[in-house]
């Protein structure tokens, strides 16, 4: 019996079209868009889609705002984009219902829609690989957890591992990227956990530990192994009690087992805060065989629909969601986008990196995302007092305002927890006074054409007063007495 294989490519759960992610159209309804592609045809290098990235990450109902990513990945055709669907549809409609409702408690039966054919991350079966590089679904969700704070859930699909067209670099880097960028990782697997897809989450953990060498932190937060098809109930019970007596057993260390099986199992607990374990029961001959299986759930067998409810309704629950958190810290979109785009140079080239340039690709991102939040705070400070719709002042006015607001904005960075150092962190705040210099000429250019379209209205008199302001004249006393 084959196990049930199912990924993606691109398709729309509110329009079953096909979409194409090469442009893909952030206006559209949201869509599962690819931010990593492999070039497998030339050598093997990454690209990022910084554009669509930052579209996605810097939307002002996002930016600013808490994250948990939640990522699924492992070996090839395993069912990863299919369980990722269950995922969109449980915070699809939780985010709706609770707008509509406020507080709630979900029923599988309300949420599964067991005869709605399956879409949003495009899937199929067989046995060929539909799925490159790293997806994630277009539209973040905004959620509460359970201190009432909204949040954003960011739902990331990979590339699977160990297909006929991947290098082991290629597998290495997306399982790298994908739970560095994490908040909970899932190791999707088949069947059991065995001894090499324990070899294997080692090597591709190996680069997030050496990039948080430094800190007493560990680098990952929640690794959950789910193993699909799992076969012998009457050893452990499916679900995760059951997948922690397992997980225990794969992870015990004993006087008995070889060196390097004790060096691995200790590695694996020294990286991750959380581990968990659950084991999903088989879906059924009709899922697994059937060419023509659209996703319909009610097609599965009810265990198979059980368990995923339990599963999804248990890992989702806006009460339970798992921040982001990079050396302790909780990451914002905004941030996160910075430790992206980090992490992809030091991924780009034809070549691991070294542990070194790994340590210095996150000190520098870390140092990165505090320069971004700094700024975003200057220029939300900077918008309420000479935004686009407010008032002109005087250019000393101006410069008060400006100064009030580099103050805050310096103090945001320093107050912030980087890495690398004091001495490695002055650069960063080199360039962020050189970012704030630059928003302030930005904002004197257009605080000045709002002096220049007053003159118009003022007539010739007015006009000359407001024209020697604008040209720089300390003329504060007129300034005042005309607004009065």
């Amino acid at each position: 019996m084959r196990g049930f294989c199912c990924e993606k490519e691109t398709r729309v759960e509110y329009d079953v079209t096909s979409v194409e992610l090469e442009e893909p159209n952030i206006s559209a309804p949201p869509q599962a868009v690819r931010i990593v592609e492999v070039l497998e045809e030339t050598d093997h290098s990454f690209e990022l889609n910084a554009d669509l990235l930052e579209r996605i990450l810097l939307d002002p109902k996002v930016a600013d705002k808490k994250v948990a990513v939640i990522g699924v990945a492992g070996p090839c055709r395993k069912g990863k984009s299919f369980l990722l669907n269950f995922f969109l549809r449980y915070l699809t409609w939780e985010s709706q219902a609770d707008k509509v409702m406020g507080e709630i408690v979900l029923e599988n039966s309300q949420w599964m829609s067991p005869n709605s054919p399956l879409s949003g991350f495009s899937w199929r079966g067989g046995s060929e690989r539909d799925t490159n590089g790293i997806l994630i679904w277009s539209e973040p969700f905004l959620m509460k957890d359970k201190n009432g704070e909204e949040i954003a859930v960011l739902l990331m699909d990979t590339q699977g591992a160990f297909d006929s067209q991947s290098t082991v670099k290629d597998c290495a880097t997306i399982f790298a990227l994908s739970t560095m960028i994490s908040s909970v990782q899932i190791y999707n697997l088949s069947q059991n956990i065995q001894e090499d897809d324990l070899q294997h989450l080692q090597l591709f953990t190996e680069y997030g530990r050496l990039a948080l060498e430094d800190s007493a932190a560990k680098p990952f937060q929640s690794l959950l192994f789910l193993v699909r098809d799992w076969s012998f109930p009457y050893e452990a019970e499916f679900g995760f009690q059951g997948g922690q007596r397992v997980l225990d057993r794969r992870l015990k260390v004993s006087e008995k087992q070889h060196a390097e099986l004790q060096q691995l199992r200790q590695h694996i607990r020294s990286c991750f805060e959380d581990i968990r374990c659950f084991l999903m029961p088989h879906p059924g001959l009709t899922v697994a065989t059937n060419p023509n299986f659209d996703g319909k759930l009610v097609d599965s067998r009810t265990e198979f629909q059980q368990q995923l409810g339990v599963l999804i309704s248990r890992l989702l629950d806006s009460h339970v969601l798992v921040h982001k958190e990079i050396n302790g810290q909780k990451m914002t979109c905004r941030e996160l986008l910075e430790y992206f785009k980090v992490y992809m140079r030091i991924f780009k080239g034809q070549d691991l990196p070294e542990p070194k340039s790994m340590l210095m690709a996150t000190a520098e991102a870390n140092n990165l995302a505090a320069v971004a939040s700094a700024r975003a705070v200057y220029q939300r400070e900077m918008e309420k007092v000479c935004g686009g719709d407010t008032r002109y002042m005087s250019t000393n006015e101006l410069l008060e305002q400006h100064d009030r607001c580099n103050s805050v904005a310096i103090q945001e960075f320093r107050n912030a927890r980087k890495m690398g150092g004091v001495e490695f962190s002055l650069q960063f705040l080199d360039r962020l006074e050189s970012d704030l210099q630059e928003s302030y000429e930005n904002y004197l250019k257009v605080n000045n054409r709002k002096y220049l379209a007053d003159a118009e209205s003022l007539g010739p008199l007015g006009g000359a007063i407001q024209m020697g302001e604008a040209l720089g004249g300390n003329s504060n006393v007129t300034t005042r007495k005309r607004r009065q």
